[in-house]
């Protein structure tokens, strides 16, 4: 949903490669994806990360899923704020990635307005688990 531009109604957000560990967007949040009026919906700030995530691992060469995330929502997403999404890869230990992803508003601040500590999964690309 997040970076599948044939599906309607996705978010249609492409991610590169940011550095050897990590991926990045741009995303400027629109009224159709707000929950309450004027403000993003949170499982849309949490998608945008969850995607940052898999980029990040799947610029490395893996395919993984994650399998856990602690996320914390720092503040609303105002409807028209400009996002930068970045994720990055901390360690792999066998089948598991550490890795942390962000969401702040492109502003003189930068200020923090989501993020998460995350583990995934890396898959067996031959068996597909």
């Amino acid at each position: 949903m997040v970076v599948v531009p044939r599906i309607p109604g996705g978010l249609q957000v492409p991610f590169v490669a940011d550095g050897p560990n990590g991926s990045r967007a741009l995303y400027t949040a629109r009224a159709e994806h707000c929950g309450w009026p004027g403000m993003l919906h949170g499982g849309v700030t949490f998608a945008l990360m969850d995607e940052a995530l898999g980029c990040a691992v799947h610029f490395q060469g893996l395919h993984a899923v994650t399998a856990r995330a602690d996320t914390r929502f720092r503040q609303p997403v105002p409807t028209g704020a400009k996002l930068i999404i970045r994720a990055w890869t901390l360690a792999q230990r066998r089948r598991l990635v550490t890795a942390r992803a962000e969401i702040r508003i492109d502003d003189q601040g930068q200020t923090l307005v989501a993020e998460i500590d995350a583990t995934m999964y890396v898959l067996d690309a031959e068996k597909g688990k």
